[in-house]
């Protein structure tokens, strides 16, 4: 037998490259694995690109092989509110594809990205046939649930220094990124559209966490020694 990442079909992504940006790819059984890999393309978009808009139909459930965009819509108010940040080796979107609807959200890539698309007749498939599939979806879905529950207190109650210890504490969610390493690549102006606070505000916050020592900062290279820190922080 081929090992899995040895495996790879014409146009399609490599073993090797599905076990490296889709960690839910290890709860797989072997038929299931291949199924899962050959109903996955990947498509670039530079900074700055809408990958969709609210109410765009779009049958691919979404991950994030390499970069970062942002999750956000406009309420009827005409406030922006900044959902989720989704950065390298996380996925979304499976809400959409389980109701098939169409998108109740815009995302924006904010650095160039290279994004990893799975086929709704693939990802139907896996639903129907996959228990590890299934168990890694409950995870996914109850862990998103807990991060908007989370949303509703913060954008209320929390000063600047908390919003953006939360937010950041989300990208290093063991359970949307296993196995995160303490090192993020990520820019001031990127966490700053990621809270949906001005650079200034976002550069005096991330000075009160740097005297902390909740992180550490240096040249778009953010480190966070204890990531539960970001979560539990306030000031």
């Amino acid at each position: 037998m081929v090992p899995r990442a040895q495996r790879r079909g014409k146009g399609l992504i490599t073993g090797e490259t599905f076990l490296a940006i889709a960690a839910w790819s290890r709860e797989l059984a072997d038929d299931e694995f291949e199924r899962a890999r050959r109903g996955i393309v990947e498509k670039a978009y530079p900074r700055g690109a809408y990958l969709w808009h609210r109410g765009d139909r779009f049958d691919h459930w979404t991950g994030v092989s390499r970069g970062l965009v942002k999750v956000s819509t406009i309420a009827k108010s005409g406030k922006a509110m900044t959902f989720t940040g989704v950065r390298t080796g996380g996925w979304f979107g499976e809400g959409t594809m389980l109701k098939d609807e169409p998108r109740q959200y815009d995302v924006v890539a904010l650095r160039d990205t290279r994004i990893a698309l799975m086929n709704k007749a693939t990802f139907a498939w896996l639903l129907d046939h996959s228990v590890g599939f299934n168990r890694f979806l409950v995870r996914q879905l109850n862990e998103r649930l807990g991060q908007f529950m989370a949303l509703v207190e913060y954008d209320r109650t929390l000063d600047a220094p908390s919003r953006v210890a939360r937010t950041l504490g989300w990208l290093y969610d063991p359970v949307l990124y296993p196995n995160p390493a303490p090192d993020l690549e990520i820019t001031q102006e990127e966490i700053a559209l990621l809270c949906g606070l001005s650079r200034q505000s976002t550069n005096e916050a991330l000075k009160v966490l740097e005297r902390r020592g909740v992180v550490q900062t240096d040249h778009g290279i953010l480190t966070a020694p204890d990531p539960q820190r970001l979560l539990r922080f306030e000031t």
